[in-house]
């Protein structure tokens, strides 16, 4: 005959504090993959793209505005490019719109990368807490 004795503390406070840390630091990772993503299905050409299609950039600078950044408060991440540095026009791209008095067709990119993201961020979180 055996006699087990099993002893179990639950601390839910560490519990707690280990997932917000795992879950900022896979927001971090997730916006670092869609940012790339993005990034990389912009290509630099003279010509607009086809409707439908990422948006091209002339000089580079729709790709170099892309940025993410994680709202720890919110346990958020924003992806996107800044307004500093490209206005409204990602939005028009992306939605399809009117800019300085043209109109885009809509040449998504931001959801395209998430799309194509969507495994590969949602594996960053399967043994985040152990």
């Amino acid at each position: 005959m055996f006699d087990f004795r099993i002893k179990w503390d639950f601390h839910p406070k560490k519990i707690k504090n280990v997932a917000k840390k795992a879950s900022f630091k896979n927001l971090g990772h997730a916006g670092a993959i869609i940012r790339l993503a993005a990034k990389q299905s912009i290509k630099r050409h003279r010509k607009a793209s086809p409707s439908g299609t990422p948006p091209h950039t002339r000089r580079g600078q729709l790709k170099r505005s892309l940025r993410y950044a994680v709202d720890k408060g919110n346990e958020s991440v924003v992806i996107g490019p800044t307004y500093t540095m490209v206005g409204r026009s990602g939005m028009a791209h992306e939605y399809g719109g009117f800019f300085r008095g043209n109109r885009y067709p809509k040449r998504a990119f931001m959801q395209p990368a998430l799309d194509k993201n969507k495994r590969k961020v949602s594996n960053l979180w399967a043994n985040a807490v152990r």
